[in-house]
């Protein structure tokens, strides 16, 4: 089994080349949003403990499946030792099953992100992101209050990418981490 993290900042287009990684590999998405939105439509506000738990069972029963690999998207925050710790768990949960394990690193200006913070894709699928002007506040706050971008050699994880993906269309990308790890 494979599991591709797909990891970067908010609106950097983790989920969109995520979807264009699926349509070209036998890989199956799960980006963050898919607990994060049902979970705050249930609650009406962040639950952090029953997203944590649903995407536990969805990370157990996927790594039990035989299925070919999952894509997974998250923010991390470098300078949060449980954002390390949380990829550890992750891991943990696939680690019996013999999963290979890929990080791709999507990096992009603020001011591209913001303009793909209100893409019609990002919009239809991720509920929380309609008020725009807050997803967009969230979005400068988290760049305030977190670094959300590796420094140079910092990832030592063997099958390691960062991409600049800025200029890049998604399919593009995808077909990058596709080539590179052989997928």
């Amino acid at each position: 089994m494979k599991l591709v993290f797909i990891i970067g900042n908010a609106a950097v287009g983790k989920m969109t080349v995520g979807q264009e990684l699926m349509k070209i590999t036998d890989l199956r998405l799960f980006h963050n949003h898919m607990t994060i939105e049902p979970v705050l439509e249930i609650f009406g506000d962040f639950n952090e403990t029953a997203i944590s738990r649903m995407r536990h069972v969805i990370f157990e029963e996927f790594a039990k499946s035989g299925k070919y690999g999952m894509i997974f998207t998250c923010m991390w925050a470098f300078d949060m030792q449980s954002d390390w710790d949380y990829i550890e768990y992750v891991k943990s949960i696939f680690e019996p099953y013999n999963t290979e394990f890929y990080y791709v690193e999507l990096v992009a200006s603020r001011e591209v992100r913001l303009q793909r913070n209100v893409t019609e894709n990002r919009l239809q699928n991720k509920a929380s992101k309609r008020d725009v002007d807050a997803s967009n506040q969230r979005l400068i706050n988290d760049d305030k209050n977190h670094r959300l971008e590796s420094f140079d050699g910092e990832i030592k994880f063997e099958n390691y990418i960062k991409i600049d993906n800025t200029e890049l269309p998604p399919d593009d990308v995808a077909k990058m981490i596709k080539e590179r790890f052989s997928l």
